[in-house]
């Protein structure tokens, strides 16, 4: 993991695309803005971890039948 110190304004840029700046920073704190393309997502790691629990699931769940159906 690579740790860097900012400041309120100051930016990090990831791919050449996606600026991630620090806004605010209350107590414990820290607001950040992300501008990304749309075709990136981007979510809390928490929301993610759902997203990908779901995902897994519904995997796990779906008989091969009615996956090919879905396929065809």
């Amino acid at each position: 993991m690579l740790a860097l110190a900012r400041k309120i304004n100051e930016s990090i840029i990831i791919n050449d695309n996606i600026e991630v700046t620090v806004l605010e920073i209350k107590g414990d704190q820290i607001k950040i803005g992300i501008d990304a393309p749309k075709s990136v997502p981007v979510y809390r790691k928490e929301i993610y971890k759902q997203i990908q629990d779901a995902n897994t699931e519904s995997a796990n769940t779906a008989s091969p039948e009615e996956l090919s159906k879905l396929i065809k």
